[in-house]
């Protein structure tokens, strides 16, 4: 007797957790594919968008964080590295986010030690992120796209004996990216701009940050999708 009311308990019990979840709004997926600044601001902003969306990213195995410069792991890397990886991942049947917030730029820009050629060029930047945002439109899937953080020359170049960045690079892919964003109406988070308000001083090599710029790189992400996704 006493184990049948047990079982009764526990069936109720479970029913009522099935209808309390079923009755939950849906949270929106949100997928993030984003250089080194994204590895580092991440975990922030997982925790500052808890309850708005569920944020999953490119799969970190480690590896990028041995090596920042380097496009490993959870580093998206270039635009071409971008849309490779996204045409293998879009063609898993489980790989279903409402929205992908996306960055690429600033292993575009790099230059070799001489100074010469970027490492993709301005046209195939260009052509790489109309590609990405027909291959994810194709699917249903919203791109998001965060402008690339600042370069300062005299800091990047004198710190960093592997590859070159300028400004003017990053300012001209910039644009590239805005003109795309404009011409396909893809919302657009000017991570650009809160940098250079964070100012020099939160850079702690050549292109990261000190853990507060982090926090409110995430904050102002966040901040964003919060408001973007509570209109949709």
């Amino acid at each position: 007797m006493k184990s049948e009311k047990m079982y009764v308990y526990f069936s109720t019990v479970i029913i009522f957790v099935a209808i309390v979840a079923s009755t939950r709004p849906k949270l929106p997926k949100l997928f993030l594919i984003g250089d080194s600044i994204s590895i580092q601001y991440g975990p922030y902003l997982q925790q500052y968008l808890d309850g708005i969306a569920e944020l999953e990213r490119k799969e970190n195995d480690g590896s990028a964080e041995k090596n920042l410069d380097v496009p490993t792991g959870a580093n998206g890397g270039d635009s071409r590295m971008v849309l490779a990886y996204l045409r293998k991942k879009i063609a898993n049947r489980d790989f279903k986010p409402d929205y992908l917030l996306l960055n690429c730029g600033l292993h575009d820009i790099k230059r070799d030690i001489n100074g010469s050629g970027t490492q993709v060029d301005s046209a195939a930047y260009r052509q790489n992120l109309l590609a990405i945002h027909n291959l994810l439109a194709m699917h249903d899937i919203q791109l998001i796209w965060m402008r690339t953080t600042m370069v300062i020359d005299s800091v990047h170049n004198q710190r960093s004996n592997a590859f070159k960045r300028y400004a003017a690079d990053l300012d001209a892919f910039n644009r590239i990216a805005d003109e795309v964003c404009a011409a396909k109406k893809i919302p657009v988070i000017d991570l650009y701009s809160l940098s250079i308000a964070l100012g020099r001083e939160e850079v702690i090599d050549h292109v990261h940050y000190q853990v507060p710029a982090r926090m409110a790189q995430a904050g102002y992400i966040a901040g964003f999708l919060q408001n973007y996704l509570t209109k949709r």
